[in-house]
């Protein structure tokens, strides 16, 4: 899966939440009151932050907030974005607990602005991972996102798409996430660059990874297509963490 799949696939669950609106006529407000049942995104919070019309939303206004929980101003910048601009995309959006984009932009303009200079993407990418990957984190953010336990489980899943309803994954599936595994983890180490590649790549077990890592029982029931999601997201801390073991194992030779 590629980051813009994963991203689209946000997009889609911010419009499925959207689709779960109802709503009341209060007359002491004189208007509608509306409510959601979402499973991936705290549709309430976003609606002021992102200033949301509640009575015109389609996918294209999903695109547009996912773009900017990005770092992005508009969804077409992030589909002609290079490589390393759309994974620090990916990080903004899967870290958004840790740092917000407005705090992260205006961490890197005092940067510029001090030493007056232009931090290109790639630079960008290393100080991020550098700075609030790798730091001890005692600062968090609202995160926009649903865990697990907090999603509306539907009574009627008629319409749902397939569901992972039980651990461990079938045959077909388990296939399936371990090939996309192996290739973000891939693409995720040649990005990185691991001091030690060797023990890096030593120490990387797909299987483990989505038997023991990826999913727990208390995620299920659990979209298929949003859980395979997770494989992209979840494997760039997770090959960090090999990287940082990896060059542990090489101190103690």
């Amino acid at each position: 899966m590629t980051p813009i799949e994963y991203l689209k696939i946000q997009s889609k669950n911010l419009n499925k939440d959207f689709k779960t609106q109802t709503f009341s006529f209060d007359p002491k407000l004189g208007s509608k009151v509306y409510d959601y049942e979402p499973n991936y995104f705290k549709f309430d919070m976003l609606v002021p932050d992102f200033k949301i019309n509640e009575d015109s939303f389609k996918l294209g206004n999903a695109q547009h907030i996912i773009a900017k929980l990005c770092g992005f101003t508009k969804w077409v910048e992030l589909l002609k974005a290079l490589p390393a601009r759309v994974e620090l995309a990916i990080l903004l959006f899967d870290n958004m607990d840790r740092v917000s984009v407005r705090d992260w932009e205006e961490y890197i303009s005092r940067i510029e602005t001090e030493n007056k200079v232009t931090i290109d993407d790639d630079f960008r990418l290393q100080i991020f991972k550098e700075v609030f990957l790798e730091r001890e984190q005692d600062v968090y953010y609202d995160d926009y996102r649903l865990l697990p336990d907090e999603r509306y489980v539907q009574d009627n899943e008629s319409n749902s798409t397939a569901k992972i309803t039980f651990l461990p994954l079938n045959r077909d599936d388990r296939d399936e996430f371990i090939k996309a595994a192996n290739r973000s983890f891939e693409r995720i180490f040649e990005r990185i660059e691991p001091e030690n590649p060797e023990l890096t790549r030593a120490l990387w077990n797909a299987e483990h990874f989505i038997d023991k890592e990826l999913l727990s029982e208390d995620m299920l029931p659990i979209d298929r297509d949003y859980a395979l999601s997770f494989v992209d997201s979840f494997l760039v801390g997770y090959v960090i963490q090999l990287a940082a073991q990896a060059d542990e194992q090489a101190q103690g030779q």
